[in-house]
């Protein structure tokens, strides 16, 4: 029997919706799960998506995506690429497994909760469409890293970060969880679909399976690519979305696609950004993260704004200014802080990468130059254990990344400090205006405390450096280390010692040999004592950290206990003494902590004496 032409019945089907009789509109699409808000019922008859499919043509394309993608990792099984890959081309894809993988199958719930509650039939049928890819997805992001766990327990990590306190995933835990679980499915939809998918996602498989190609993982490649075809499909529940809202409601449009925007540039700052511009061997780099975000990002995303009669968000110019920065603070910090990762992240700063980086970037030498030459020096002085953290940075409690990262050593207009806020007898602490804003507006549906605060309530135990790694889940086999085993740095030690960097670092006067209270180091303090957790920067350092002070110390002993962790580590040392500010306030050396003012959670600011 013959066929009816799709365009004579696929309308009909797709828009097939009835009135309710037995039971009221607001019982089956309750407003608190479909999020209606200001929108008429009857506006929702408008929605339509542009790209129309029907079940057997879908069926029929995905088979052939599967075929395709599974006949090469097949061929490729029984070849060598894998092993001829760069070490730090694999450290993209494994970031990207772990992070990314579970978070397909997170959208498969959020594409059934449009499916089930979405307010128009045409919506529900493509959300429909939308969960069967991101089921898709998920499988096929477990399943290739699945092959390479016998060759490389870190692959196991794909199926593994999501079930872990790992201190990157709390923070894409935290940003998805808002993005696709917590709100209504019509800001799902604008959040997920076309700020997130359309904004980044889409761009950015483009960009790694032309990087994949590049440096050889085929396998990535395709897999990749096979994935992006699906998500350029299903991100466009959004727009109808959009375009239906900001007719009636342009204000609450705006607040979700500008909140959505930051967080997930902020994510994207350390997903991304370091893969682009310093795992990816050098030969094969096409573009910097910052050429691909203004050119895929910042045009197109703009641009439709402007289709939609939307404004730019209002920290714009804010956003456009980290792409020369927040990347390399999180590289930076990634690297420092290597253990607590699950890939081995490349220092990528031998002096060809530099002279690279220095082209994309020209600040970048005068901001991050002097950390890396602190950081190369002890290397080549055969002092790895420099390079080693001793305690934690501090957390922004809106995006979970450290505070100091949305902005940059020697930066006048952002430098690295903190942005705290007092709010029900508690401080919170932030790394930017945007995420504090955010916050604040929000804050009634954020209940996510960050490793810092998890610490700090006894939730690890023992609360030392080693319980920490151990409560996170990372073991020996899968912590991260460096690359290349800092071979990177040994052009220096040929060379000479980069400029303006002393022979050895001597540490600051009085912290040789000095037990410092760290978290659960095993001190004691003196009788009568109490801890008290500060939120302390160092001058021309990249990060804020947590330094765990005493009440009867002095401002002195204070500064030196924080200086402690950075100089002669990241922070070159000089022969000057140390002043503490708080509150913008230089305070007397010779003051106990509790005199000065100085308490639990604040921040403190460490430099050196003019």
């Amino acid at each position: 029997m013959a066929r009816m032409a799709r365009e004579k019945w696929y309308d009909i089907a797709r828009d097939l919706d009835w009135e309710l009789s037995y039971v009221d509109y607001e019982a089956v699409f309750p407003e608190w799960m479909s999020g209606q808000g200001k929108v008429p019922r009857e506006a929702w008859v408008k929605w339509d998506e542009p790209y129309k499919v029907t079940y057997p043509e879908y069926v029929a394309t995905q088979r052939e995506k599967e075929t395709g993608a599974y006949s090469v990792k097949s061929v490729l099984q029984k070849s060598r690429v894998f092993d001829q890959l760069d070490e730090g081309w694999k450290s993209v894809a494994k970031e990207h497994f772990g992070a990314v993988a579970l978070v397909e199958d997170l959208a498969v719930y959020a594409e059934l909760r449009m499916a089930r509650f979405g307010l128009s039939p045409a919506w529900r049928n493509m959300a429909i469409f939308g969960a069967l890819d991101e089921t898709r997805h998920a499988q096929i992001s477990l399943y290739f890293p699945h092959g390479l766990i016998g060759k490389d327990p870190q692959y196991d990590w794909a199926h593994k970060a999501y079930q872990t306190n790992q201190w990157g995933i709390i923070a894409a835990r935290a940003t998805f969880d808002a993005m696709m679980m917590s709100p209504n499915v019509v800001d799902v939809a604008i959040q997920l679909p076309f700020t997130f998918e359309t904004g980044f996602t889409n761009v950015q498989f483009v960009a790694l399976a032309a990087d994949a190609l590049e440096s050889g993982d085929i396998n990535f490649a395709n897999m990749i690519s096979s994935i992006q075809t699906d998500e350029a499909r299903h991100s466009q529940q959004g727009g109808p979305t959009l375009e239906i809202l900001v007719e009636h409601d342009p204000r609450r449009a705006q607040w979700i696609i500008d909140k959505t925007f930051w967080v997930s540039a902020r994510l994207f700052s350390i997903l991304t950004g370091p893969g682009m511009d310093y795992y990816t061997p050098l030969p094969m780099r096409k573009q910097s993260y910052k050429e691909f975000m203004q050119e895929w990002v910042g045009g197109q995303f703009l641009d439709q704004l402007r289709d939609y009669g939307l404004k730019r968000p209002w920290y714009w110019d804010e956003f456009m200014a980290g792409l020369d920065t927040w990347h390399h603070s999180q590289h930076l910090g990634v690297w420092y802080w290597r253990p607590t990762v699950w890939w081995n992240p490349q220092g990528g700063v031998s002096p060809e990468e530099r002279d690279w980086l220095h082209d994309k970037y020209p600040r970048w030498e005068e901001q991050f130059g002097p950390v890396w030459d602190v950081i190369i020096g002890n290397i080549n002085d055969n002092r790895v254990d420099l390079t080693l953290p001793e305690t934690l940075p501090w957390l922004c409690n809106l995006c979970h990344l450290p505070v100091g990262t949305a902005g940059s050593p020697r930066n006048q207009r952002y430098p690295v400090r903190g942005y705290p806020l007092r709010y029900n007898g508690r401080t919170y602490h932030f790394c930017s205006r945007p995420c504090r804003q955010i916050w604040w507006e929000d804050r009634d549906t954020l209940h996510d405390p960050t490793v810092i605060e998890r610490l700090l309530a006894g939730e690890v135990q023992p609360p030392t450096l080693a319980g920490l790694l151990t409560w996170m889940g990372l073991t020996p086999d899968v912590m991260g280390d460096d690359a290349y085993g800092y071979r990177w740095a040994r052009p220096y030690a040929r060379a000479g010692r980069p400029q303006g960097r002393p022979e050895r670092p001597l540490g600051v006067p009085g912290t040789q040999d000095e037990e410092v209270p760290r978290p659960g180091d095993g001190a004691r303090p003196a009788d009568g004592a109490r801890p008290v957790p500060v939120n302390a920067m160092f001058e021309n350092d990249a990060f804020t950290q947590l330094v765990v002070v005493l009440d009867t110390d002095t401002v002195d002993e204070a500064a030196r206990k924080v200086a402690a962790h950075v100089v002669g580590r990241r922070v070159a040392p000089r022969d000057a003494g140390l002043v503490v500010r708080h509150e913008g306030v230089v305070l007397p050396g010779d003051a106990t902590v509790t005199e000065s003012g100085i308490s639990a959670l604040d921040s403190v600011t460490v430099g050196w004496a003019r």
